[in-house]
């Protein structure tokens, strides 16, 4: 009975993230909101971000890394597609290890714990994304410093939104029947 209700756990898992990296693919082309600086802001990383917090970091990495991945394949940035599977996939990892580490210790420190997740996950979206662009795919350190701007507005929307929604989350008990990892 135990290993059903084990396969039964691991096949809601498995929906619930193919769910996530398709609302990610969503969210990422469908929602933009245009910036001065450069380029546009999307609600993909916030949900990269609330995505590992519900499912951990092993599903995050996979919801968010497909479901981004998905996205620059759709919008005609295939080049992107490697870069994006492994950024996306580390910063929902990130985001979750963190959050759930403070969390374990003091569930009094949950924004905390948050807020240090989707900052260290966006961190690492900054970084990759400098070196996948000055490295793999040649534009060089200029040429890469020239996206760094408006990632960082990406990032500090995503990350600041995936906080809010997450203590809202928490605050409602709207995944009390889901066993949240970080929420």
């Amino acid at each position: 009975m135990s290993e059903k209700i084990g396969k039964s756990k691991v096949l809601v898992k498995l929906c619930v993230t193919g769910m996530f990296a398709a609302f990610i693919c969503v969210a990422t082309m469908l929602i933009r909101i245009p910036m001065p600086i450069c380029g546009y802001v999307n609600f993909g990383d916030c949900f990269v971000i609330l995505a590992a917090w519900i499912l951990g970091p092993v599903y995050g990495f996979a919801a968010g890394g497909i479901g981004s991945a998905l996205a620059d394949l759709l919008a005609g940035y295939a080049q992107y597609i490697p870069g994006t599977f492994i950024i996306k996939g580390l910063v929902a990892a990130a985001a979750a290890l963190i959050a759930h580490a403070v969390l374990r210790k003091s569930a009094a420190h949950r924004l905390a714990g948050y807020a240090m997740g989707a900052l260290a996950g966006e961190l690492i979206m900054l970084g990759g994304y400098f070196l996948y662009e000055a490295a793999a795919l040649g534009y060089g350190i200029a040429g890469a410093l020239s996206s760094v701007a408006g990632n960082a507005v990406q990032g500090a929307f995503g990350a600041g939104l995936s906080v809010i929604l997450a203590q809202t989350l928490a605050k409602t008990g709207a995944l009390k029947k889901y066993s949240g990892y970080a929420i």
